[in-house]
């Protein structure tokens, strides 16, 4: 069997920035609260997440990119919303925060969680931000926390 190398579930020594958009703020709220959720729950006590917001989606990758340059965080975790309305407004803004996000986690070496909802509808939004199984925002700190320890295991491997 080869050798295998994966992140756990152990993130109590870790340090989390949350970068929560402001605009459809009742989504974003709902999303927050899932990963604080799911951060909670792996032992991750508030000293250790910061919070950050800003005013819409487009502005979350250059908030990240700042947070991952300074060296304090072991992941981020981009929480948004957009919704399709009657323009390309969306489109352009879904495809270029997914991109930026991608290449500054890229270029930082830091790990990013993608909890940016690119919905057609409000209800869509609302069903993967309530409370319960489904909530992308505890889903991104999920994988926020596998990608820190995973992070910590690739260092500490040599690889």
């Amino acid at each position: 069997m080869p050798r295998t190398i994966e992140g756990d579930n152990d993130a109590s020594r870790f340090r989390f920035a949350i970068v929560a958009s402001r605009f459809n703020d009742d989504i974003v709220e709902g999303l927050l609260a899932g990963a604080l959720d799911a951060l909670t729950r792996r032992n991750v006590v508030d000293d250790n997440i910061s919070l950050f917001r800003c005013p819409g989606a487009f502005e979350i990758p250059t908030v990240a990119r700042s947070l991952c340059s300074s060296g304090r965080y072991n992941a981020v975790i981009a929480l948004g919303c957009l919704l399709r309305g009657d323009t390309l407004h969306f489109e352009v803004l879904s495809h270029q925060v997914t991109l930026e996000l991608s290449r500054v986690s890229v270029d930082t070496q830091v790990p990013i969680a993608f909890g940016v909802l690119t919905c057609d509808t409000q209800e869509q939004a609302e069903a993967r931000s309530g409370r319960g199984d489904g909530n992308k925002g505890f889903e991104a700190a999920e994988a926020a926390i596998e990608m820190a320890t995973l992070w910590r295991a690739l260092r500490s491997s040599g690889t």
